[in-house]
């Protein structure tokens, strides 16, 4: 296992997986039993796996699709996406799943993520905030698939998961999802020095040197990319992959 967890981050929508840039224009990539059995071979650390229209269509999780993947995934599954209850994060750990993932829920009834951190703990509930920035470098905490602004600064606002019982924060810049042109690290680090709890760094990873830079300069306990282990080339043509162990070792030594 690395020293610095590497993380893939699979979107789905409805049974397949896309890929998004900066939120729009997702793409459809393949199957999510495919991409994990490679990711299996891969020897990858842990997974993240966000439905990325749960919220948006105003519906839970796909538990038979949750099923599905948690059965062929052999590295810790992290799972998001409609969770708006207890009971629904509760019947997602009885599927296999080790950590269950909120983001619009938490910004609308905080005291479901609270509920699930005091019954699975700390550890085992990850907030997702997605953020944009605004005119003169002010950033905001968007929700609902970063088509609702909430006025909400990041910083105060992962304060707020941490104090309500987050055991890890997921921080996505949605300028810079897609793209592969390297973290928001003034963000990263605004967000990291503020809370005691681990920071995922995510959105807009496109080279291991990126993976550097966010622990290094951003201050990122872990760091989780997208397009960069789905894509290839200039053209974007779907080779869903992993960057070399000892490539990642000499990096993030």
């Amino acid at each position: 296992m690395l020293k610095t967890r590497v993380i893939p981050c699979l979107l789905l929508r409805g049974a397949g997986l896309v890929k998004t840039v900066r939120f729009k224009n997702p793409k459809y990539i393949g199957d999510p039993i495919n991409a994990i059995k490679i990711f299996n071979d891969k020897e990858v650390d842990e997974l993240v796996l966000l439905d990325i229209s749960a919220s948006k269509e105003n519906r839970g999780p796909s538990f038979s699709v949750i099923e599905e993947v948690a059965s062929e995934c052999f590295m810790p599954l992290a799972y998001g996406g409609g969770i708006r209850t207890v009971e629904q994060a509760r019947r997602i750990f009885k599927l296999g799943v080790e950590k269950v993932v909120f983001n619009t829920t938490a910004w609308r009834e905080p005291a479901v993520l609270r509920d699930a951190s005091s019954e699975f703990g700390a550890q085992a509930v990850v907030a997702s905030i997605d953020v944009r920035r605004r005119l003169f470098g002010r950033y905001e905490v968007c929700v609902e698939g970063g088509t609702r602004a909430t006025g909400i600064d990041p910083v105060e606002y992962a304060q707020r998961m941490e104090a309500a019982g987050a055991g890890e924060i997921f921080l996505t810049s949605i300028d810079r999802d897609g793209t592969m042109q390297g973290y928001e690290l003034e963000l990263l680090a605004k967000v990291t020095a503020a809370v005691g709890i681990p920071v995922i760094a995510s959105g807009g990873a496109g080279s291991v040197s990126d993976f550097g830079a966010a622990i290094r300069e951003g201050g990122a306990a872990a760091v989780a990319a997208g397009a960069m282990f789905v894509f290839h080339g200039p053209h974007r043509a779907v080779l869903i992959t992993y960057s070399p162990r000892g490539e990642l070792e000499k990096v993030l030594a």
